[in-house]
């Protein structure tokens, strides 16, 4: 069940990427599961992958084969290759040379990617016998094909277009995002691919994704596991008409707020998709110290069981926000400074509940889909906001039946 509308977007070819995909019958044989990327030869990739110190075979792989001037990212989901020792590696790196094979480049040009169950060995043999019909497929209209083959527990494809115009010149950005149990990002996402025709060097458009990076996608949570196999990935073609994007250049800035705004849409989807999720919820924390104690306070209500629970529930017991509070490891909190708020509904002031406060206007907040956390520290002047939803029935089903 989704929070809101979701529809995916029509999306624009890019000149210099194109995308094909096919079943290779990796866990199933319903839909596609087997996605590859191409990119023109004068492009640049940038990638950022999870902070997991059990990161799975193929972030080892690309990490490594980021610095050759990647072309080409191959994807499957349906198995993740992760916690499969050497020969996880060994079969990331098959996957590599039997895509080059196909493509007249280098395995070291191939940037690979797995999502799905952790822990089996990866079928190589499936996605060998499959990729020759996933290079043929190659073509700059597929997003809504791969958005669709990179989904596991996922109920829709997740996809953002926009375009950016410089000297009356357009750059076009597309992204496609996966991602809804497993959510707790640490300079990366679940699965994220966004393809642009900007020409922009490898080494700025990692600076840019590595900001838009921390702002959006590590700013959502929807259980608080950060994910063996995490990547975002953005690869740009070089092709549009528009001037280079150059560094301490007013291009560079709208280039780079464009991204994070892709980024920002990219991430609150895997929000709305969250597992069993029914409401969507936006932590906002301000007048903090500093930009990471709200991230801290923001994520310790974000992740609290409790508070979850109690927002499925459509239950105000903000005691629980207050405790979660209370529990971040602010040092020499004032406690009769802080004010909590439900919407515009104000829950919590001078050390206890408000005294305008009524369980009516609580329960008349708590009633509604999309609800705003605001938590005011009186400390300074820093503010943050991470999004998450609700705990409900349906996410212990659904992950308790995962490997069924």
């Amino acid at each position: 069940m989704a929070v809101g509308r979701c529809d995916f977007p029509i999306m624009p070819e890019i000149p210099g990427i194109r995308l094909g995909t096919v079943c290779a019958g990796i866990k199933q044989t319903v839909r596609d599961d087997l996605l590859v990327f191409e990119m023109a030869e004068q492009g640049s990739c940038a990638a950022v992958f999870t902070q997991n110190a059990f990161c799975a075979a193929p972030v080892q792989v690309a990490r490594d084969h980021l610095t050759s001037k990647p072309r080409w990212l191959l994807i499957n989901s349906g198995n993740a290759n992760a916690g499969t020792g050497r020969q996880g590696l060994q079969d990331a790196l098959t996957s590599c040379e039997l895509l080059a094979q196909l493509t007249g480049g280098s395995a070291g040009q191939v940037l690979p990617f797995s999502t799905g169950v952790i822990g089996q060995p990866l079928p190589i043999d499936k996605i060998g016998s499959a990729l020759p019909d996933a290079v043929r497929n190659l073509n700059p209209s597929s997003w809504d094909k791969a958005a669709k083959a990179i989904m596991t527990t996922d109920t829709f494809p997740k996809g953002v277009s926009q375009t950016l115009e410089i000297d009356g010149r357009t750059i076009t950005f597309n992204g496609i995002a996966k991602g809804a149990g497993m959510i707790q990002p640490n300079m990366a996402t679940m699965l994220s691919f966004i393809g642009t025709d900007a020409k922009i060097s490898s080494a700025l458009l990692q600076q840019c994704l590595k900001r838009a990076a921390e702002l959006s996608f590590n700013r959502i949570t929807v259980d608080g596991d950060t994910s063996t196999n995490d990547a975002l990935v953005v690869m740009a073609s070089g092709l549009s008409a528009a001037p280079e994007i150059l560094p301490d250049s007013e291009h560079y800035t709208r280039f780079a707020d464009a991204l994070l705004d892709v980024c920002k849409r990219l991430a609150e989807a895997i929000v709305r998709d969250g597992e069993g999720a029914t409401k969507l919820m936006r932590i906002v924390v301000e007048e903090a110290q500093s930009e990471e104690e709200a991230v801290r306070v923001a994520k310790t209500i974000a992740h609290s069981p409790l508070v979850k629970t109690a927002f499925f529930a459509s239950d105000p017991n903000w005691g629980r926000i207050l405790a979660a509070v209370g529990r971040a490891g602010v040092d020499n909190m004032v406690l009769e400074n802080i004010r909590i708020f439900l919407d515009d509904v104000c829950i919590v002031r001078e050390g206890g509940r408000a005294d305008d406060y009524t369980e009516e206007a609580g329960q008349q907040v708590m009633d509604r889909e999309e609800i705003r956390v605001t938590v005011q520290l009186g400390r300074g002047d820093a503010r943050q906001e991470v999004l998450t939803c609700d705990f409900s029935y349906d996410y212990v089903r659904i992950n308790a039946e995962y490997r069924t």
